[in-house]
């Protein structure tokens, strides 16, 4: 080797660096965080079992008809409400998809059971009252669903060259500091593709003669049973916001970002543009809005502005369900792979990684075909 310098003959783990790096990213991978290794290129997962606390169905002489997938909300004496009528009601007895019903409170509502509206109607959980020594399979069931979701695991290169000549001019750094710098500009751009692969990629079965690429956002929250509004055109605004969050609780989620391009972040900001509070300790504005209140529930959305989402799309996120996942013993190290002669210093980063996406289609939904953002803020300014 021509060039010495303190860790020529190491290899380093970079993943806790490339961890922090991701977390400080403002765009969508930042949501990932680090899970347990992958043990083979098909990376595959249990979902969790999610329950939305609320249900549809018709009701007639007391009796709702549900879904089949909702019966196992429901148990003997669990109390619900129909949205927006405060009347409680309590479960009788659960028949198939039938739900017997009687009024349990009134609360100062007209409704009865037997007055509850035919059509297809809201129907929120409030609660099962347990009694006294109960037994197993008793309450509200929650764990490992039986669903079973893969991906595969793609390998990720970055190549750090330092020439002679950059080594050999004097600007008061050493080769590790440039060899360092060189490794945080490869990181960065490491964590920029990750997140075009986590929102663009396709899932793809390494096999030989194939190479193994990760799906991501498109790939698994797209297509049939998926959550997904139509704007037909529309601005981005609070009310499809709030239908989405609506649809992702409904499902069991708990919707906490709004995902969209900067400049949609811009229109929906312009709706809040009276609301704001500017509070003495603020030190820093913006072009947008950074937390909305969910109307839904109360809390707060996020928005991420990542300019790598398509346009005319927005997306209502619960994060909880994304992570990465390396390879076991393949995460992300650098090491020296300097050819012998090479007039320099060459070390490559290499790992092998996927993205985990547990419940993707109950936690996140699709707000597709919005108003471009640029005509949208010129209306508005008009």
């Amino acid at each position: 080797m021509l060039y010495s310098y303190s860790f020529s003959n190491r290899k380093r783990d970079l993943s806790d660096i490339f961890s922090t790096v991701v977390a400080e990213e403002p765009r969508f991978i930042s949501n990932f965080k680090t899970t347990c290794d992958a043990i083979h290129r098909k990376h595959e997962w249990l979902d969790d079992q999610l329950a939305g606390r609320a249900f549809n169905g018709t009701a007639a002489n007391g009796v709702i008809t549900v879904n089949a997938a909702d019966v196992s909300k429901l148990k003997n004496g669990t109390l619900l409400t129909l949205r927006d009528d405060p009347a409680l009601f309590a479960v009788e007895q659960v028949s198939g998809t039938a739900v017997k019903v009687k009024l349990a409170a009134a609360n100062g509502s007209s409704l009865t059971a037997d007055s509850l509206p035919v059509d297809a109607s809201n129907y929120i959980i409030v609660s099962t009252p347990m009694a006294e020594g109960t037994f197993n399979g008793d309450g509200d069931e929650t764990g490992s669903a039986g669903n079973v979701d893969w991906n595969s695991t793609q390998i990720f290169r970055k190549e750090i060259v330092l020439t002679g000549t950059a080594l050999a001019m004097d600007f008061g750094s050493s080769a590790d500091n440039l060899l360092n710098r060189q490794t945080a500009f490869a990181l960065a751009d490491l964590c920029r593709d990750l997140n075009r692969v986590a929102l663009f990629g396709r899932r793809v079965e390494a096999a030989p003669g194939v190479r193994g690429e990760a799906g991501g956002l498109y790939c698994f929250a797209t297509g049939d049973s998926a959550l997904s509004i139509n704007a037909e055109s529309a601005t981005l605004d609070s009310y499809i916001v709030n239908d989405a969050a609506q649809m992702v609780m409904g499902e069991g989620g708990e919707p906490s970002q709004i995902l969209c391009s900067p400049g949609q972040a811009r229109v929906l900001s312009h709706e809040y543009r009276d609301k704001l509070q500017i509070l003495r300790s603020d030190d820093r504005r913006g072009a947008y809005v950074a937390v909305i209140v969910n109307e839904v529930n109360g809390r707060g959305l996020t928005i991420m502005a990542d300019p790598d989402v398509p346009d005319t799309d927005a997306w209502i996120i619960d994060p909880a369900g994304f992570g990465i996942a390396n390879l076991k013993n393949r995460a992300i190290t650098d090491e020296d792979a300097t050819p012998k002669g090479f007039d320099g210093i060459r070390r490559v980063a290499l790992g092998e990684l996927t993205f985990e996406f547990r419940n993707i289609r109950q936690r996140v939904c699709r707000i597709s075909n919005l108003a471009k953002s640029a005509a949208a803020l010129q209306a508005l300014r008009g």
